[in-house]
């Protein structure tokens, strides 16, 4: 059963609907007021809630004590039948753009490797006939797709990521502040005046300002740093901390550490703890969806998807609670292997360790090498020692490197790639595709196909990464999905906050905070719901997705 949600001018209205996006009864009216009585009500029927965005009413729901098992988010479900090739012949796909449609990065034009980051698109209120019509589209668009159960997959995942975000958002990662503080003071010295540097932050630029012969130097300025290290004969070409660590001078050890410790300040330091942690709880604020493999991405000031080692020391478990923290390991290789059916690639990660089993079967000589080379191989680098390694790696894994190569020469022709479950790629836009076709015309000078060259190669890197971490990202989405069910379940009727329910997620990582008597089934229901999103998403290919799993105190323990 689907039932309909939007808002009217007296509040909201519920409309069931069938399978096709047909309605089936009369649309009821519930106010504002008694919105979340009727949807509990109505919630113990298993519907599937229809809406145009889960941000916009789940949080809402969840304030009034309210959840429910499952969504359609249309506006994320929109757009990935848009862009899919799959859906690509369907009537939604070809229609002029709408106010489902989110607004695409300007990144995307030439910047290919910005393309894998986040973008925000207006989040516009749609009424009930923009609602159902597009329900309708969405459903005749999935039923004429070339796999519909692919796509089905996908969207239903994407959907209930978004209860999940909005669920995570609600319950907030139990966060200690007084611990935070601490850890603030030994890094950084006691919590100094507004506008004064932290002591021992001070104390090491000082150090630095003396190595480079430089009293008033400003490190925050990169302009006025690079001109300190250029006086002190050190030529670099920006700041970094890679390019720094490749020098040697007296300035290097104060510089980096000051560029660590400035970063804890700036990323996590007391504003931050001010501004981003209420009553014990950190509320992380993500954006399903929000990058266009479909990884998620945060808004907001709190870094949602970023949380330093220096400072997780400060999550800490309720009293009689725990934290289970569990992090797939190496995912994007495993995806690889079996995206590509590569049986070599599956039996390098089948004892556990993937750079290990790499070594063991002769492809190269060190664990380090093997991690440079794939790393290299799903993002591009032919360069140095990872270029070195891929003719080795390519003969001892043809079909896994294959995969990677034919999507990073799809790319380069301006083609789309698409993930496991169907999203796909955005085509690049009409400036790059300009420059590729003036690259070879009449009047065409050697910068004009050398720069072409360029363009071409950097959407092949963005192609050739989209198919791997895309695909990662549909496994996580179900991961959280079949996990969010099971806690559920483990609760036995218990609202979200008395009983085990996910609080963070970063990628391939998830923290679960539980009673203390439930963390081994948690532990359980956490590596069963890896295995079984490797099911939902290939099948029986012979791919572990062996997990790391802490079950600890503190979020500082697990690592």
């Amino acid at each position: 059963m689907y039932v309909a949600l939007f808002e009217s001018s007296h509040g909201a209205v519920l409309q069931p609907l069938d399978e096709s996006g047909l309605a089936t009864g009369e649309a009821r009216d519930v106010g504002a007021s008694g919105l979340a009585a009727a949807v509990a009500e109505l919630e113990a029927g298993h519907p599937r809630w229809v809406w145009d965005d889960t941000s916009r009413w789940y949080p809402r729901l969840l304030a009034e004590g309210v959840r429910i098992e499952r969504c359609v988010d249309l506006r994320l479900s929109h757009a990935i039948l848009r862009n899919s090739a799959l859906t690509a012949s369907s009537t939604l796909a070809r229609s002029a753009a709408s106010s489902w449609d989110r607004a695409a990065p300007e990144t995307v034009e030439l910047t290919a490797d910005a393309a894998l980051f986040d973008f925000d698109g207006p989040a516009q209120l749609n009424s009930a006939e923009d609602t159902l019509a597009e329900f309708a589209l969405q459903r005749a668009a999935i039923a004429g797709a070339a796999d519909p159960a692919r796509l089905g997959l996908l969207l239903a995942a994407e959907s209930a990521g978004a209860l999940v975000a909005a669920e995570i958002l609600y319950a907030g990662l139990p966060w200690r502040e007084d611990v935070h503080d601490a850890i603030l003071a030994r890094h950084l010295g006691p919590r100094p005046a507004p506008g004064v540097r932290p002591a021992k932050l001070q104390a090491v630029l000082e150090r630095l300002r003396e190595a480079l012969d430089a009293p008033t130097l400003n490190p925050d300025s990169p302009p006025e740093l690079l001109k300190a290290l250029a006086r002190a004969g050190l030529i670099v070409r920006s700041t970094r901390s890679w390019e720094l660590k490749k020098l040697t001078h007296p300035s290097i050890e104060p510089l980096l550490e000051y560029k660590k410790l400035a970063r804890l300040l700036s990323a996590n330091g007391w504003h931050w703890l001010d501004t981003n942690v209420r009553h014990g709880r950190f509320h992380p604020e993500y954006v399903p969806g929000g990058v266009v493999t479909g990884r998620w991405a945060s808004k907001g000031g709190g870094g949602a998807l970023q949380l330093p080692k220096q400072i997780r020391s400060a999550v800490v478990a309720d009293p009689g609670w725990k934290l289970v923290v569990a992090d797939a390991s190496q995912l994007e290789p495993r995806i690889l292997a079996a995206l590509s059916g590569d049986r070599g690639m599956a039996e390098a990660g089948a004892a556990g360790d993937l750079y290990a089993g790499i070594v063991a079967s002769g492809a190269v000589a060190t664990r380090d090498q093997a991690k440079v080379a794939m790393l290299g191989a799903m993002y591009g680098a032919t360069t140095g020692e990872s270029g070195r390694l891929m003719p080795a790696l390519t003969r001892a894994y043809p079909r896994a490197i294959g995969l990677v190569e034919t999507a990073a020469r799809a790319g380069e022709k301006g083609e789309i790639v698409s993930t496991r479950l169907g999203r796909s790629s955005p085509p690049p836009g009409p400036v790059w595709r300009t420059s590729q076709s003036e690259a070879y015309g009449e009047g065409a000078t050697d910068a004009d196909v050398s720069r072409a060259r360029g363009q071409a190669r950097s959407w092949g890197r963005f192609t050739r990464n989209f198919v791997v971490q895309g695909s990662a990202a549909e496994w996580a989405l179900c991961w959280m999905a079949t996990l969010r069910g099971t806690l559920d379940e483990l609760g036995d009727g218990a609202w979200l906050t008395d009983s085990p329910h996910l609080v963070f997620f970063m990628h391939d990582e998830v923290v679960v905070h539980c009673p203390a008597d439930a963390a081994a089934s948690v532990e359980a229901a956490v590596r069963e719901s890896a295995a079984q999103a490797g099911r939902l998403l290939f099948g029986a290919a012979p791919v572990t997705f062996p997990l790391t799993v802490a079950v600890v105190d503190d979020y500082g323990q697990a690592k």
